[in-house]
């Protein structure tokens, strides 16, 4: 490995400094710089693309050439005549000027087939073909090419430091714009354009009047011949496990077929690999394109997610069988109708092992140090259906209505060995529903007038069931040395004359919420516009619980309804709760350019309603306030900016913390609520600065944000050995958080350097005992990277992620070193071979424990030339077989060490037909 990276590097360096540069400047015939024309050289021997330009607002532009070699130029810019010339560098670098013509022939049009990247207003165009060398398989793998684009840690498309917020392919939803969806599965050899839409809104009425700065959405272009037929392929593969009765299997069909009035897109997977074409966690945070119409009004208010918290990703998991079936389509029976849904089910069952070292950061509490060994299956099996309607009989109207049908069965069954509490056994079931439908109406009644109604409607069902099995001593119950679950099992109220603890709870959650609202936009003029703003927050939530134990008998006991809090107030193992929840507001927002500088100040004075019942007590609070909000923005050039950005918001919980009944969250972590919790307030202000060059090919993008939460609701937490149990209350104390983020990256022709950088600081104040300390976190994380990006010739990709944590925690301080180089390796050879490997390293160090670990993979495909329908291919995973991912991580309370077992080694080997 250490040979090919040098004998990489030595080629890149060859080839840098084989490089002249070609300057000048691009005008029109009166003498104008011309911004983002277009500069092309073509190798007039190989007759490939070997550089390209984009002049900056200057008119500038820079070419990198080779020496003594022979160039077709192509200079062009919409609305004037391409100029064209042949030129023959030499061993110098050179300037040359072109004054371009006007034209009513588009020659660009023609001329951005081979622009690796042309700028059209807010839309960004990549030719694709420009940046890849044949090794690519997905979407995805060519998104990591293009400058200015990422595939983030969760697998979402980001887009110049904002995440996608919708993909389409021709036009058409893909499954409600899912970006990870997308770029996992759509084949790249069918992609023939990706258009980056900045400023990106679905509803042109309100293009102009609402802040899009930030929305970004990409459009996938299909080559030519891809529609009206059927596109996509076919994967099935399979291999030999290390144990002789399992073996593996892969079967993925991904289909396409588009024409102008309908799509069909199909996706679906069968395997016991460890790929899933989607996770469970996937499919939990599909969120199907909804999106909340007060989200812009400053309150939040949380309806909880009372569902199986503990779902694994599939590659962290030690054994996995997955099945999945997922279909999208869309129709337009006329021009004025949109019809889309989509309809997906997946399976997923997954066998897991952890194990932990657990160090308490306070050693005045006196809880032990303690080491755990997890084992776990999970089984889910989830359903979503979506239908949406979009009816725009003229440019003056538009109504959209959605529904969206979730519902899932997910059971959890985990063994643990505690070196203070012993063996146990736990089981959560959850079976939850959810049905959502969204009502939007847009009218323009002139061009400077314009109204829009947006109404979302959610019922919610969730029903968890725990129970946790405990061994237990009977004879030991009141002496010194009791087990350490006895004082928890007085409290509980259970019997302990068993040889065992075997504790059950039942939970029923009913969420119903109508978030509705009413914006009218008024244009002053082309620089200003006002808007006025009348919504309604209206939700409704029932929840009740009880906790009891399973006898020797087969019969059950419930749990000792007189439970008391450590202030002797009576608490209870059953709840019996509903909680009402309104917010009545109106609001206001001004907007004005003028120059290079916009201003968007808003207001809204909100009516709160708070009210909750308990075993026919009720508490109830009302009040008002007004939240500001304020953004400026700088605009230094059409792809450079500064904006800041400053927002109030009032936060509200769930009923489960304000239930006061005990919940039993799993068997070493019991809490109960407070009816009388107010709202927290929370202040943010952030400050982004962005800058796309593309005469420089430079890219720079840089956040710094502060949060400060006053009055927010805390936990007030009490141990009892290992076993924790919390009550909820408002703080009288701040928590401050303040955080910067920065990318730098540079093109050098065909070199690619890049620089991350992540700075953390969070000020928490603890509540442990009776006592409160004032926690404080700081990290920082680097990840420089190197990658290049030839046509012809083997790529390299190299990346450091380094980052350190300090944590100061009452009497511990703890530092966590992470260092982690890797590197990714893809070459496309002799027309027929891929080879792709990824390496990387893992060491995480916390002064008293140090930790490594490694990842290695590789696939080797062969296919008879680039229009071949059959590839084989052979993948390895696991290649050094290491046991487990290791993990070191801070909490406000304790230090974790941890280590995730994974699949051994195993190797596969594939058909893939491409239709």
């Amino acid at each position: 490995m250490k040979h090919l990276i040098t004998l990489v590097l030595l080629c890149v360096a060859s080839t840098a400094f084989a490089q002249i540069k070609m300057q000048g400047v691009v005008k029109d015939s009166s003498g104008v710089a011309l911004e983002l024309a277009n500069v092309i050289a073509m190798n007039d021997s190989t007759k490939t693309l070997e550089s390209f330009a984009v002049t900056n607002d200057k008119g500038r532009y820079n070419l990198s050439l080779s020496k003594n070699t022979k160039y077709k130029l192509q200079v062009s810019y919409i609305g004037m005549k391409t100029y064209e010339e042949v030129i023959t560098t030499k061993e110098e670098g050179f300037t040359k000027d072109f004054i371009l013509k006007a034209d009513n022939e588009l020659d660009a049009i023609e001329l951005t087939y081979n622009m690796p990247v042309v700028v059209k207003g807010d839309t960004l165009i990549y030719n694709v073909d420009s940046f890849k060398n044949g090794s690519e398989r997905k979407l995805g793998d060519v998104l990591e090419k293009l400058p200015g684009v990422e595939i983030n840690e969760n697998g979402q498309i980001e887009v110049e430091g904002n995440v996608v917020q919708k993909v389409t392919v021709n036009g058409k939803d893909f499954f409600d714009g899912d970006s990870k969806l997308a770029s996992e599965n759509i084949p790249s050899n069918a992609v023939d354009k990706i258009e980056v839409l900045r400023n990106f809104s679905e509803v042109g009425q309100l293009r102009s009047v609402q802040n899009n700065q930030n929305n970004f959405a990409l459009n996938i272009k299909l080559k030519e011949g891809k529609e009206n037929f059927w596109f996509g392929d076919i994967t099935v593969g399979a291999g030999a496990a290390p144990s002789p009765n399992d073996e593996l299997y892969l079967v993925q069909p991904k289909l396409f077929y588009y024409s102008p009035k309908y799509s069909l897109n199909v996706i679906g997977d069968m395997n016991n690999i460890g790929e899933p074409a989607l996770s469970n966690r996937d499919v939990r945070n599909f969120g199907g394109g909804f999106r909340a119409p007060s989200r812009d009004s400053g309150t939040s208010i949380n309806l909880g997610d009372n569902g199986l918290q503990g779902l694994t990703n599939a590659r962290n998991a030690q054994k996995v069988e997955s099945k999945l079936l997922a279909t999208n389509f869309s129709y337009s029976p006329k021009k004025t109708l949109d019809l889309s849904g989509f309809v997906i089910f997946n399976t997923t069952r997954l066998n897991t092992r952890q194990e932990s070292f657990i160090r308490y950061t306070d050693a005045d509490l006196g809880i032990p140090d303690e080491e755990t060994i997890n084992t776990g299956r999970e089984a889910s099996d989830q359903g979503i259906a979506k239908l949406s309607a979009s009816y725009k009989p003229n440019f003056n109207n538009q109504l959209d209505y959605d529904i969206l049908g979730r519902l899932s069965k997910d059971s959890e069954r985990q063994s643990e060995l505690s070196s203070v509490i012993g063996q146990t056994s736990q089981l959560d079931e959850v079976t939850p529903f959810s049905i959502n439908q969204s009502l939007n109406y847009y009218y323009t009644l002139n061009e400077n007038n314009i109204f829009a109604l947006e109404a979302q409607h959610l019922i919610k069902n969730e029903d968890p069931f725990y129970n946790a099995f405990l061994n237990n001593d009977p004879t030991n119950n009141d002496t010194a040395n009791d087990d350490a679950y006895d004082e928890t099992a007085e409290q509980l109220g259970l019997d302990r004359t068993l040889d065992f603890y075997d504790i059950g709870q039942n939970q029923k959650v009913k969420s119903n919420q109508l978030d509705a609202k009413l914006d009218y936009y008024n244009i002053l003029n082309a620089k200003s516009n006002i808007s006025f703003t009348l919504g309604t927050i209206l939700s409704r939530q029932d929840f009740n619980s009880n906790i009891f134990q399973f006898l020797d008998n087969g019969n059950t006991q419930n749990a000792d309804p007189t439970i008391n809090d450590t202030d002797g107030n009576p608490l209870g193992a059953v709840n019996d709760t509903q909680y009402n929840f309104s917010d009545i507001y109106v609001g206001t927002r001004y907007n004005i350019r003028t120059g290079k500088f916009t201003f968007r100040p808003g207001l809204s004075l909100h009516a709160y309603g708070n009210q909750n019942t308990q075993f026919g007590e009720t508490f109830e609070d009302n009040f008002f306030r007004v939240l500001p909000e304020f953004e400026a923005r700088v605009q230094f050039k059409k792809s450079e900016s500064l904006t800041f950005n400053y927002r109030m918001t009032n936060q509200f919980t769930d009923v489960t913390r304000i239930a006061e009944g005990l919940v039993l969250n799993s068997f070493d972590n019991l809490s109960y609520g407070n009816s009388e919790l107010l709202n927290g307030l929370q202040q943010n202000l952030s400050l982004f600065y962005q800058s796309f060059n593309l005469f420089n090919n430079t890219r720079v993008f840089a956040r710094v944000a502060y949060s400060k939460n006053e009055d927010q609701i805390r936990t007030l937490t009490n141990f009892e050995n290992v076993i924790r149990t919390g009550t909820f209350f408002n703080s009288p104390f701040a928590d401050e958080t303040l955080s910067a983020f920065g990318s730098w990256n540079k093109t050098f022709g065909k070199l690619r350097v890049g620089m991350n950088t992540n700075f953390n600081y969070s000020l928490n104040n603890q509540f442990v005992n009776g006592r409160q300390s004032v926690n404080e976190s700081f990290t920082q994380s680097y990840r420089p990277e190197f990658r290049t990006n030839f046509r012809e010739a083997p790529n390299v990709r190299l990346r450091y992620d380094y980052s350190v944590t300090n944590a100061d925690q009452g009497t511990r301080t703890t530092r966590i070193v992470r260092n982690s180089p890797s590197i990714r390796f893809d070459a496309y050879i002799w027309n027929s071979v891929t080879f792709v490997t990824d390496y990387a390293y893992t060491n995480q160090d916390d002064g008293e424990r140090s930790d490594s670990f490694q990842t290695w993979s590789a696939r080797l495909g062969y296919r008879k030339d680039r229009d071949a329908k059959w590839e084989y291919e052979i993948r390895a995973n696991n290649i050094l077989n290491i046991d487990a991912n290791i993990n070191n991580n801070v909490s406000n309370l304790a230090v974790f060490n941890s280590a995730t077992f994974l699949q051994p080694r195993f190797i596969t080997f594939r058909a893939i037909y491409t239709l």
